[in-house]
């Protein structure tokens, strides 16, 4: 976006016709302030990112700030339509597994894209029908643009928005000037409540009563990805990533005392990615909840629909190695009723696992290769699709490759039977977990990494699946905790958290929870690996 046009132009301002970059003409004749706003005349007339990027010689990052700096906020089309099309989504069903995947963001109602990086309405719409009734509070402390309030509002529910940035608060307020029509209100069955809607800080919610909110609701900020607002005290948009989850300790505290017993807390995050390796935002955010004591009730996988595959992004993804994010995660945290303490370690009061079985495969096909961090594959082709894409991208033909299978009810021996310069490692999960089964699998993966520093070569994989379940009312973050585990080997770094779906899903899970369908795969890459494949 940032190649300068170099082509005979009309200046916008003087109508002097340009041969050369306009970017420079309008910055030495014009000044500065003249340049910038130009850039924001053709962004309110509609022109694409792209196209302003190309006329004017500037980056997307640059056209962001500027649209921050002016109107207060990151906002991405300047004029907002004003038609409503109609009140609902159609044919909308709600979600029934832990993948959700919607191919169109939803423009029901006051709806729209314009706030950057808002979540879609699919998302809170069927959070507050599954964790909430007509009539109770939900609470959105991140509302930007007003998606969340909106939907309280169409559902018959009590809201509480709140955001630092007073831009956001004028914008969400304007998406809330709408009446439903009555024959809308007796369909539904249920009365409007008007959002109470203020400027507030997520870290501090005094104003709000002890054990008052019923649901929260909230997608906040990215640490750093996206910068909502300029000069804002408290905005976590601009923090590190420490920084930030350092803030969200003390969200996570505010929304423990706000929430009521048996509440639910639902939080849209997402990873970054620093020098082509992943940082697991997500998983650190849902540690940093748990630690302040919810209890974790699902797991959704939010799947992206923007990363482009073809072309361009395909070839870059090939030739670095690295795979586009198209995953958030959905965490829904419960309050329990009775506070329970101790049980972060659970999982480890168990004996070691015997033995894991292993097997040998030495060539892949490096066509059609994913390029996404989501990998939706056939079920009765699967588990090959799994291991071509892992051989294919982290393995060079002809170079050794080995794989491990869990036997759940063995111990493990730490000699594995392999010799060294193995390039991939595989470790399997075992396919049906429990609480037993798990701590034998979460330290008999311990062990597999303290020897695959011996036996990989140095520029070597070692990859780690494994899948959530459920123990009682809880649902265990497996991955997670077995990320935390592997945090503190020196030896490697995390390089890509990758989610894998099956086209068609069994849907055939316990009453009132959702269908556990996806796995994950953890790719961990030897940490003197960074200056080759990895």
């Amino acid at each position: 976006m940032s190649k300068p046009l170099q082509e005979h132009v009309q200046c916008p301002l003087c109508t002097t016709w340009v041969n050369g970059s306009l970017r420079t003409h309008i910055l030495e004749v014009h000044g500065e302030a003249a340049f910038r706003k130009a850039v924001l005349a053709d962004k309110e007339r509609g022109m694409s990112d792209p196209e302003i990027g190309e006329r004017y010689g500037i980056s997307f990052a640059t056209l962001e700030q500027f649209i921050t700096e002016a109107y207060g906020a990151n906002v991405s089309v300047l004029r907002r339509p004003r038609h409503l099309r109609r009140w609902q989504p159609s044919d909308f069903r709600e979600e029934t597994t832990t993948v959700w995947s919607f191919k169109q963001r939803g423009d029901w109602a006051t709806h729209h894209g314009y706030y950057r990086g808002n979540w879609s309405p699919y998302i809170p719409r069927n959070v507050i029908l599954k964790y909430s009734q007509p009539g109770d509070t939900v609470l959105d402390y991140f509302v930007g643009g007003g998606t969340t309030a909106i939907e309280a509002k169409l559902l018959g529910r009590r809201c509480i928005a709140r955001d630092i940035n007073p831009d956001a608060i004028s914008m969400t307020l304007e998406s809330l000037e709408f009446s439903p029509p009555r024959t809308f209100l007796d369909d539904a069955g249920w009365p409007v409540y008007e959002p109470e809607v203020h400027v507030g800080d997520a870290r501090d919610l005094s104003d709000i009563p002890a054990n008052s909110i019923d649901l929260i609701c909230a997608h906040p900020p990215y640490a750093g990805i996206i910068q909502y607002s300029v000069k804002i005290a408290g905005d976590l948009s601009g923090l590190s990533v420490q920084d930030f989850l350092t803030e969200m300790g003390k969200v996570a505290r505010e929304s423990w005392r706000v929430l009521k017993p048996g509440g639910k807390c639902a939080i849209l995050i997402g990873d970054a990615r620093r020098s082509k390796h992943v940082v697991p935002i997500g998983f650190k955010t849902i540690r940093v909840f748990l630690d302040a004591g919810f209890a974790l009730r699902e797991l959704v996988i939010k799947r992206q629909h923007n990363c482009r595959t073809t072309g361009f992004w395909y070839t870059r993804s090939i030739q670095h190695n690295f795979l586009l994010l198209a995953h958030e995660y959905l965490p829904i945290f419960e309050k329990p009723v009775v506070h329970r303490l101790g049980e972060r370690g659970v999982f480890l009061e168990h004996a070691l696992p015997r033995q894991i079985t292993w097997d040998q495969v030495r060539e892949t096909g490096q066509e059609n290769l994913e390029t996404t961090t989501v990998w939706i594959f056939p079920r009765d082709r699967l588990d090959a699709e799994i291991k071509r894409n892992l051989l294919g991208r982290f393995a060079l033909p002809g170079n050794r490759f080995g794989e491990m299978h869990f036997a759940g009810d063995h111990a493990y021996h730490a000699a594995l039977p392999f010799g060294r310069d193995i390039q991939l490692l595989y470790v399997h999960s075992p396919r049906q977990l429990s609480g037993e089964i798990f701590a034998n699998y979460r330290i008999a993966c311990k062990g597999v990494m303290e020897e695959a520093s011996e036996l990989l070569s140095s520029d070597g994989f070692l990859v780690l699946e494994t899948v959530d379940f459920r123990s009682g009312n809880d649902l265990i973050p497996v991955a997670l905790l077995l990320s935390e585990d592997m945090a503190s080997c020196e030896d490697f770094d995390l390089k890509e958290i990758i989610i894998v779906v099956p086209e068609e899903a069994p849907r055939d899970g316990q009453k009132g929870y959702l269908d556990i369908v996806h796995r994950y795969l953890l790719v961990y890459a030897r940490r003197k690996a960074r200056g080759g494949r990895a």
